[in-house]
């Protein structure tokens, strides 16, 4: 093989992703057998099994079990908005990670008391084993499962006030402005960083998705005169949503 030239599977799978793309393979559609690959690109059965695998990666096909490898519907992506800082009163935790005001979603969540991990602690200015509350959400619209996302906030913050558990209290449901308000907390920043990997076994399990789907995440932090006071990861399917930013200019 030549320097740049591409192994015999990528090429394969190439040229099935193109005939998927380009609607030569509807969605529904079996894909060509092994023993199909093989012949039509005079490939071996390794290099046909490995090119297929590549399709299952980039969740273009399926397996079906007794049936085959079929070609997956593809969703049209939908935006996902999200705005620059908003103080703005009586924000809830699904208004809070979806600026969309136009979308009404519902939301399932946990919390309880851990110690915070060495990457939880760098994000929150702690030390590690220092407690925190930690808080699950699964975020939905329509019924449909859109995003999922784990909250930290520091008990040394908000342990033994009104606000210790995001969804109890006189402010349960609220965003987390609102919440650190009540505690004379003035959140004036916050930060997201946006990438992407492979969805946990658990992650797509709940937002639907198959092994080798990715999911992009975001890392929220929530600051307070430069004290970090709640930091979040937000996960999202990759192949359903896209992620639209409104920023304000000053």
């Amino acid at each position: 093989m030549t320097i740049g030239e591409q192994p015999a599977y990528l090429r394969v799978a190439s040229d099935l992703r193109k005939k998927i793309v380009d609607g030569q393979l509807p969605p529904h559609t079996r894909l060509p057998s092994q023993a199909r690959i093989r012949e039509e690109y005079g490939v071996s059965d390794t290099v046909a099994l490995e090119a297929r695998k590549v399709l299952m990666a980039e969740g273009l096909v399926e397996g079906r079990s007794g049936s085959g490898t079929y070609v997956r519907e593809r969703p049209v992506p939908r935006r996902v908005a999200r705005s620059g800082f908003r103080p703005e009163r009586g924000a809830t935790p699904f208004r809070q990670e979806q600026a969309d005001t136009s979308v009404h979603g519902t939301w399932e969540s946990s919390s309880e008391q851990t110690e915070a991990g060495a990457a939880i602690a760098e994000r929150l200015g702690l030390e590690p084993g220092d407690r925190v509350m930690r808080t699950k959400y699964l975020f939905r619209e329509a019924g449909e499962a859109v995003m999922l996302s784990t909250s930290w906030e520091p008990l040394a913050l908000t342990g033994r006030t009104p606000v210790m558990l995001p969804e109890e209290g006189p402010l349960g449901g609220m965003g987390v402005v609102e919440r650190m308000r009540a505690i004379d907390v003035i959140v004036d920043n916050v930060t997201e960083e946006v990438g992407a990997r492979p969805g946990l076994a658990e992650e797509l399990a709940l937002l639907g998705g198959v092994p080798g789907h990715v999911v992009l995440v975001i890392q929220r932090t929530y600051f307070a005169s430069g004290r970090p006071v709640e930091t979040a990861d937000v996960v999202i399917p990759a192949d359903r949503y896209r992620v639209a930013y409104h920023l304000p200019v000053k």
